[in-house]
C-alpha cells in the first residue's frame, strides 16, 4: 500500500518536473520574442521621427496651399 503510494507519487513527480522545464522553455521563447519586438518597435519609432523631420525638407515635396 505504501509502496504503490510513493510509487505513484515519484510518476506525478516526474511529470510535474517535465511540465514545469516545458513551460520554462516556452517563457523563455516569449521573452526572445518580446524583446526582439521590443526593438523593432524602437527601429520603426527612430524611422519614423528621423522621417519626420525630412518628409518636408524638399520645396517640391511641400503640399501647394491649396490643397
Amino acid at each position: 500500500m505504501t509502496e504503490d503510494r510513493i510509487t505513484n507519487l515519484e510518476i506525478k513527480l516526474s511529470f510535474t518536473e517535465d511540465l514545469i522545464d516545458q513551460l520554462n522553455q516556452t517563457i523563455y521563447k516569449q521573452q526572445q520574442q518580446i524583446e526582439f519586438l521590443y526593438r523593432e518597435l524602437k527601429s520603426i519609432r527612430e524611422q519614423a521621427s528621423s522621417a519626420d523631420g525630412t518628409a518636408n525638407s524638399s520645396p517640391k515635396d511641400e503640399i501647394p496651399p491649396h490643397y
